[in-house]
């Protein structure tokens, strides 16, 4: 990705531009599929929305690729050389592709289940998979005041959970839902993504690919598993009711958000550090709730005020990072798994603690 140069106030509008973007995008996501979801009648088909997801990442990141190489031939030949004359090297990205594809359609099960500001607290649990397993399968060693940040971390999405054990008045559900299943749901989800989070860094540490190629590699893997996926668990609701059934200005919404937000999270990593990281998953956490109140009815109690604040206290202490001297450094390539995307990022011989597990959700 090209590196924007310019004047500290181009610099700032940068930063706090994207960071801002992304906190609306992410709100505003989570809002629409949960209002989506729980509007009277017969509701659109997820795994449908998961595909038409990926294809407007593929579409966009090929544009994307277009306006960095500012050349129809440079743009097509860097596709020929890196996918076509590559496939050994795409095929990587399959395993990631598979695993974020999955991760979507459990966020629609999740968000269907779960109130919206509860959905963006316990959602954060992914960063503790993603320490667990960039610890096990990187060697990486993380910080007294990370572990600390984890655990503090656990025990305030717990008290989350505790909350949603009492009855929210003022309710009107049009829908069954299970807190358990979405829990359940968000579960399995932060265990796919810190896996599949710490396989990507691990297997693309040293490339210099390019962000939107690697969208463009996972999105050309995901588009045929997420059909696959609508054959294999709503086939007969697709054969007998339609691919877009249930489509309304909402839905198609969420699929653009969705993936607009793949977009966004390129300029928040590089120009944003940890605290306005921290700040910007806070706000998302905290306009969540407020929304919920106005819009669904969602009553805050103690525990999920204190479990709330537990989450945004861990999230700026793990993403503390003590200022240190550190080696030349080098360029790698590292995974960014609120958004399900590759990112570039320098790399230092100090041990990189996983801040980029925090650019969302």
């Amino acid at each position: 990705m090209t590196d924007v140069k310019g004047p500290p106030a181009t610099n700032y509008f940068y930063k706090f531009g994207s960071l801002a973007t992304l906190t609306i995008q992410n709100v505003v996501t989570i809002l629409l599929i949960r209002y989506a979801k729980t509007l009277p009648g017969e509701v659109f088909i997820s795994s449908t929305v998961v595909v038409l997801m990926e294809v407007f990442k593929l579409f966009a990141s090929m544009g994307m690729l277009l306006v960095h190489h500012r050349s129809f031939a440079r743009w097509a030949k860097e596709l020929h050389e890196e996918i076509i004359r590559k496939p050994m090297e795409t095929l990587k990205v399959a395993v990631p592709a598979f695993i974020y594809t999955f991760q979507n359609n459990l966020t629609f099960v999740a968000v269907s289940n779960l109130d919206a500001a509860t959905f963006q607290v316990v959602s954060q649990i992914k960063i503790l998979t993603t320490a667990i397993f960039s610890v096990a399968m990187l060697r990486r060693q993380l910080g007294t005041v990370q572990w600390a940040a984890l655990l503090i971390l656990f025990v305030g999405i717990a008290v989350v959970q505790l909350d949603q054990q009492s009855p929210q008045a003022g309710k009107t559900l049009f829908h069954i839902q299970s807190p358990f299943l979405g829990l359940s749901a968000i579960l399995i989800s932060s265990l796919m993504s810190g896996y599949a989070g710490v396989y990507f860094e691990k297997i693309l540490k040293g490339s210099e690919v390019s962000l939107w190629l690697r969208n463009i590699q996972l999105s050309m893997y995901a588009i045929p598993m997420g059909l696959l996926t609508c054959l294999a668990a709503d086939s007969d609701s697709i054969r007998t009711k339609g691919f877009f059934f249930a489509y309304t200005p909402i839905v198609w919404s969420i699929v653009f958000f969705q993936g607009f937000g793949g977009l966004v999270v390129a300029m928040v990593v590089k120009y944003a550090d940890n605290i306005l990281k921290g700040f910007a998953t806070s706000f998302a956490i905290v306009f969540s709730a407020i929304a919920s109140v106005y819009v669904f009815g969602f009553e805050i109690h103690w525990l999920f005020a204190i479990g709330s604040s537990l989450v945004i206290i861990s999230i700026f202490m793990y993403g503390y990072v003590p200022k240190l001297s550190t080696a030349p450094s080098k360029r790698i390539s590292v995974v960014d798994n609120a958004n399900d995307r590759v990112i570039s990022r320098e790399e230092s011989k100090v041990p990189l603690l996983l801040d980029d597990a925090m650019n969302k959700n």
